[in-house]
């Protein structure tokens, strides 16, 4: 483990590689498991605010879920985006190529909203774990993302660098420099 400031950090981080190989895996990170993505307590209101612009980007099936569940849940104190018939997220959508894509991005890039989407999904396969006095950073290894870990090695990018815009979007530009500096002496080891 690694000490940043306030997060540990596990050395996964910067020892697996990985790049999201969409044209191999389709998205399925957004229509498989058990569970919506972590929604952080501040993203509730901004989820709130922004769903009117983000509905039009919708499926129905997912418009149907949300209208039916909320726009997201809450179970055991922790809150998610909210699942169609307990699988895919709610706000899912699919392109020509059937592959799954986030509602809320593209209306992020359309210019609808000025919020990319959940900063879980954003950091994936990265996963913070917030605790009283320091933030876990760690890589989350998920069998479905087998061929970015393929295409990671074979581009050697790190996962640090894969998730880069997030992290700095999660822990700020210097924290993200800290890193980059750690990486480099930990890779000389």
């Amino acid at each position: 483990m690694i000490q940043l400031g306030k997060t540990i950090l596990s050395e996964d981080i910067i020892e697996k590689e990985f790049v999201c190989n969409l044209s191999a895996c389709k998205g399925t990170c957004c229509v498989d498991g058990d569970a919506g993505a972590p929604l952080e307590e501040d993203e509730l209101k901004i989820l709130t605010d922004i769903y009117p612009k983000v509905k039009p980007f919708l499926r129905k099936e997912g418009i149907k879920a949300i209208e039916e569940q909320g726009l997201f849940t809450t179970i055991d104190g922790e809150h998610e985006t909210t699942l169609i018939d307990g699988k895919d997220c709610a706000y899912v959508i699919f392109d020509d190529n059937e592959i799954a894509l986030c509602g809320i991005e593209e209306a992020y890039n359309q210019g609808a909203i000025s919020w990319k989407k959940p900063i879980s999904c954003h950091l994936y396969p990265v996963r913070v774990q917030q605790y009283s006095e320091f933030a876990a950073v760690n890589y989350h290894k998920w069998h479905i993302c087998g061929d970015a870990c393929t295409l990671g090695k074979e581009l050697q990018v790190p996962v640090y660098k894969f998730v880069k815009q997030a992290l700095i979007r999660k822990f700020g530009e210097d924290w993200y420099a800290e890193l980059e500096v750690v990486a480099r002496e930990y890779k000389k080891l």
